[in-house]
């Protein structure tokens, strides 16, 4: 009696291990767990940590609740000023309801792949050059916006949305490379013109300056001398400014006894 009773209880935890070693499931922190009981969803979402199920009766199914990165593949379209790109992004997305992500669509993944896809283009359509160069955050969230608004009844959050990279014909690359080249030229020749004009301000000054005081006109020539011979040439070259001539003239004109010479009858 005592064997059989042994046996019988042995039999038991044999079973009772088995059972369990059926039933136990392990969720992991980043995950949870939507069970379904004859194909029924059952109300209940299972959190991280040790779970039991109804083997055989119960299917239980994990759901990531990371963030997940998906590139969305290079999308070709024509701008809406007549350009032809390529434009090539990636999508921030994490699922908030497991047991939605699950039942109301068959592949979430694969669906915010293809609204990315498509919300692509159309802003690709919409939108000007100029915008998808310099304007890159405002065409982040417009687009972030029409994916989020579908994705919100899958379970789905849209995080961000990035635009990588968008490829330009060889052609439009060449045409923007002439453009800037001319538009440097242009302000370099400005820049010139102004230096010039801010030069002639100040040799007029100087000018007027000189004017006033003629001592100054040769003690800039002889400045001017000293330059020269400071570099060791062989030859040097003294021009002799009509305005030096006139204040020597002065000069004499001011010593005593100096006759001007008669005027000649014409």
């Amino acid at each position: 009696m005592v064997e059989e009773l042994l046996t019988a209880a042995a039999a038991v935890g044999s079973a009772g291990v088995v059972y369990v070693a059926a039933a136990a499931r392990i969720v992991k922190q980043y995950e949870r767990g939507v069970v379904f009981r004859l194909g029924r969803l059952m109300g209940d979402v299972r959190q991280p940590g040790f779970t039991m199920i109804v083997p055989i009766v119960d299917r239980l199914s994990k759901v990531n609740m990371q963030i997940v990165t998906l590139p969305v593949p290079a999308q070709e379209g024509i701008t809406r000023d007549n350009v032809t790109v390529r434009v090539d992004a990636v999508v921030y997305f994490r699922v908030i309801d497991a047991a939605s992500a699950l039942v109301k669509v068959e592949d979430y993944k694969f669906a915010v792949s293809q609204m990315a896809q498509t919300s692509l283009r159309s802003i690709i359509g919409k939108s000007e050059l100029d915008d998808l160069l310099s304007n890159r955050e405002k065409l982040n969230e417009g687009l972030e916006l029409m994916i989020d608004s579908p994705a919100v009844g899958w379970g789905v959050q849209v995080d961000r949305v990035e635009i990588k990279d968008v490829s330009l014909p060889e052609t439009m690359k060449r045409s923007m490379a002439r453009q800037a080249e001319a538009d440097r030229e242009r302000r370099a020749r400005i820049i010139n013109a102004d230096a010039e004009l801010q030069a002639s301000k100040k040799l007029a000054e100087a000018a007027h300056q000189m004017a006033d005081a003629p001592s100054a006109l040769q003690l800039r020539l002889l400045q001017t001398v000293m330059a020269v011979a400071a570099e060791k040439n062989s030859t040097l070259v003294l021009p002799i400014p009509v305005e030096l001539l006139r204040f020597l003239e002065r000069g004499a004109d001011a010593e005593p006894g100096h006759r001007p010479p008669p005027a000649l009858d014409t």
